[in-house]
């Protein structure tokens, strides 16, 4: 990997560091029980922050784009992954979030047009055992709703991450401006549904207002730009590999702050872990019929190098 792959891979990757110390704020520091609340208080403030800084608006056709991703990446995904979180021990809905990859490569065939490599499926598998050796504990609870959760969340977020480097960005547009509008699109999913379901939010603690400012500003803001700068970037496939860094930040969170302990298995299934997030990280191949190259705004098409733009 070049220097300037590798480089956008790292700030990438920053993304789902991030996210990994999610469970972790969620428990600590917000209020209990409110998915909605949560995910809208999580996406607003973040998407009307970045809509100032960006100050564009969708064109055309990009409404509808942007709506989809939205839904995708955003409203659908943001309140799953809370109900996920609520109804299972962190080492199944871990588990369940690192098939991601796999989801991936099966949704780009059909998308991206491109064949996932052996060597691509094989490291899937290999992050999804690394993650289960790291994470799961033996007698943990299945909770039906939770995996259902779960599941249909990573695999939205699967979709939505193909379909954002089929489409791109339109010329003209930052990495800002497109994540401004996806926030701002589950936004206006999510905080209807939660002042419906869930009604009037409660009073709010200087513990829940400092854990909101973090998942809002770095978390999410400021994560999901890096994001998606990585998917346009390296391609859909190379990215969601760097997922698997989401159970390793919160393994290690959970050693610092709660005082856990790392057996050897678990050291083992970090290995797997990053072993298969750097494997990951290498170009696919085009299937044989090509599809139409991906939407983007050209400085974007000209940095990434066509083989990886195929993930």
């Amino acid at each position: 990997m070049d220097r300037k792959r590798a480089t956008i891979a790292a700030t990438a990757a920053l993304a789902p560091a991030a996210w990994g110390t999610t469970y972790l704020v969620t428990t600590q520091l917000l209020p209990e029980g409110r998915p909605l609340l949560l995910a809208a208080l999580r996406a607003l403030p973040a998407g009307l922050l970045l809509l100032l800084i960006g100050r564009k608006l969708p064109k055309g056709r990009w409404w509808g784009r942007a709506a989809v991703l939205g839904m995708l990446n955003i409203g659908l995904f943001f309140p799953l992954m809370f109900v996920g979180a609520y109804r299972l021990p962190g080492g199944v809905a871990a588990t369940i979030g690192a098939i991601q990859p796999l989801l991936v490569a099966g949704f780009s065939i059909g998308v991206l047009r491109v064949r996932p490599g052996r060597r691509a499926l094989l490291a899937g598998l290999a992050g999804v055992g690394g993650v289960a050796l790291l994470v799961l504990k033996s007698g943990a609870k299945l909770d039906g709703l939770g995996i259902a959760a779960m599941v249909a969340g990573i695999a939205l977020m699967a979709m939505g991450t193909v379909l954002t480097r089929r489409w791109g960005r339109p010329e003209g547009a930052t990495m800002v401006d497109l994540t401004a509008w996806q926030l701002l699109a589950g936004s206006a999913f999510l905080v209807p549904l939660a002042a419906l379901v869930e009604g009037a939010p409660p009073a709010l603690s200087a513990s829940n207002l400092a854990g909101f400012a973090y998942l809002g500003l770095f978390s999410t803001a400021l994560g999901y730009v890096l994001w998606f700068r990585g998917i346009e970037r390296l391609g859909a496939g190379p990215a969601s590999f760097l997922g698997l860094i989401n159970p390793v930040v919160a393994t290690v969170g959970g050693l610092v702050v709660l005082g856990q302990t790392l057996t050897g298995w678990q050291l083992l299934g970090l290995l797997l872990a990053l072993g298969a997030m750097l494997v990951g990280q290498s170009p696919t191949r085009r299937a044989a019929t090509a599809g139409p190259a991906p939407e983007s705004a050209p400085a974007a098409q000209a940095a990434t190098p066509r083989p990886a733009a195929a993930r």
